[in-house]
């Protein structure tokens, strides 16, 4: 990608920027309050609300990669704190989170890193300050109860999307300008991986349950996403369409918390599920172990509303990134997923 062209890109797309928060409406939720959208030159915060960060060459290159984006990087005042195995207590974390929705000069706030922390700072959050100061708000994994509470509390669209920490190249950059840049209603599909082949033999999407639904788009990570069950800080889940993903976890424990989901009721009110890449999830060996895709039919197919299995968002390199709380469509047969409003203003 072209540097230069990239930066004269974005700063003509701020040309159409308005004022005043826009906002949709969400069936069970408050109205959605969509951000403005990102330009070249602007201050976004780089905050560590979950797991620490053990080398502080790890911010440097996540500084380093949002500079080459054309944004300026201010790290949050307890970034590299360490409280055990979190990024500092539960409290500074999460102030570091508020401090950046009400400092008028910061547009935007990066999440350096996953891991597990994030429940933690949720009864922490100053909620008034982040529903009166809608910005963009970039994570993954553990960001999940983040984007999702925020949502559910103050109607925030925020973008399920590589944190500071993930690799940013090409595919990550261009992801960023059309949606969080230039408002773009993209279509997530899957790409071929291998050059020459006749059929795509990787990377592939694959249909649970056929059929076209529409809805807002919530959810995440599955792990944190149930473990937030039973809190206030949930969105209602009627119309909308699920969207999962995981990360190193065995199929048994994937089974348990799809098990949840449906005890909690949750899969019986959404108009569809996409579920992303669960990386590094291997089946059990030998005879006896389901299958990944087994449990997703078990689950997935009585609900009678489109799903699939496969589609490219994740824990992996090049993910998409997809706003909480905008509408989109699917299509379970095609393996897409397209927005149907711009994510900024």
């Amino acid at each position: 990608m072209d540097r230069r062209a990239f930066i004269k890109a974005t700063a003509l797309s701020a040309l159409a920027t308005q004022l005043v928060p826009a906002t949709s409406m969400a069936a069970g939720n408050k109205k959605s309050m969509i951000p403005q959208r990102l330009k070249a030159g602007d201050k976004v915060a780089a905050v560590a609300p979950a797991s620490a960060i053990f080398d502080p060459v790890e911010l440097e290159i996540a500084k380093e990669s949002f500079e080459a984006l054309g944004l300026q990087v201010v790290p949050g005042k307890h970034v590299l704190d360490r409280h055990g195995y979190l990024a500092g207590k539960d409290e500074d974390r999460a102030a570091d989170i508020n401090a950046a929705f009400a400092d008028p000069s910061i547009k935007g706030i990066i999440a350096l890193r996953g891991g597990w922390g994030c429940n933690r700072v949720l009864p922490h959050l100053d909620f008034d300050t982040i529903g009166n100061n809608p910005k963009v708000l970039l994570g993954y994994s553990d960001i999940t109860a983040l984007l999702n509470s925020m949502y559910k509390e103050t109607g925030l669209v925020s973008f399920h999307g590589p944190v500071g920490l993930s690799y940013w190249g090409d595919f990550q950059a261009d992801q960023l300008r059309r949606v969080v840049f230039d408002g773009e209603q993209t279509m997530m599909q899957n790409y071929p991986q291998e050059d020459g082949a006749l059929a795509m033999r990787s990377n592939r999407a694959r249909t649970v349950k056929s059929g076209k639904a529409k809805g807002i788009l919530v959810g995440g990570n599955l792990t944190v996403l149930t473990s937030m069950i039973g809190s206030p800080y949930v969105p209602d889940m009627r119309g909308k369409i699920l969207l999962l993903e995981d990360v190193g976890e065995t199929i048994y424990r994937i089974d348990r918390y799809m098990s949840t989901l449906q005890m909690a009721g949750i899969l019986d009110q959404v108009s569809g599920v996409v579920f992303g890449h669960c990386t590094q999830c291997e089946p059990q060996k030998g005879y006896g172990g389901f299958t990944l895709m087994e449990v997703m039919e078990h689950y997935l197919k009585p609900l009678n509303v489109p799903s699939y299995y496969g589609a490219q968002f994740g824990h992996i390199k090049d993910n998409h990134i997809l706003p909480v709380g905008i509408e989109a469509e699917m299509d379970a047969d095609a393996g897409t997923l397209r927005l149907l409003e711009s994510a900024v203003i």
